[in-house]
């Protein structure tokens, strides 16, 4: 199954010149722990909930933070028509739980979660068991 099929196509975004106090509200709107930074229509960072809260001793406004400020920069992206194992082994090597994902030209199809991993392969090992029972009826786990 490709990434692109995984995570949902809408994703939220804000711009790098927006404020935390955006995010937040963007989180809250769309019941979100994510949103990506787009300049045009690519994607150039992205802020998490974490982010947030971890501003908010540094700054006495963190409403006012800009998104440029907390965001991670130059996200790790997967391209739409990766295999999902990438997503296993992008959480891997970068050590993350988010991905934005990209066309061939780097604009902005979708997003792909740790959550939509694990949720694909509850799916597909609710499949086997099925398959597993069908042919050997007399198993019990």
């Amino acid at each position: 199954m490709p990434v692109g099929e995984l995570g949902p196509e809408d994703v939220v975004t804000v711009q790098p010149d927006d404020n935390l106090e955006t995010v937040a509200e963007r989180f809250a709107e769309e019941n979100v722990g994510a949103v990506v930074v787009t300049e045009g229509e690519e994607p150039v960072g992205i802020v998490t909930d974490r982010d947030v809260a971890l501003a908010i001793p540094n700054n006495d406004d963190v409403g006012s933070v800009s998104v440029e400020d907390a965001m991670t920069a130059d996200p790790a992206t997967l391209r739409e028509d990766d295999e999902a194992i990438e997503v296993s082994r992008a959480i891997e090597e970068h050590n993350a739980r988010r991905f934005p994902v990209v066309d061939d030209d780097g604009t902005l199809t979708g997003i792909v979660t740790l959550d939509d991993l694990v949720a694909t392969i509850g799916e597909q090992l609710d499949n086997v068991s099925e398959t597993i029972e069908v042919q050997s009826p007399d198993y019990r786990p």
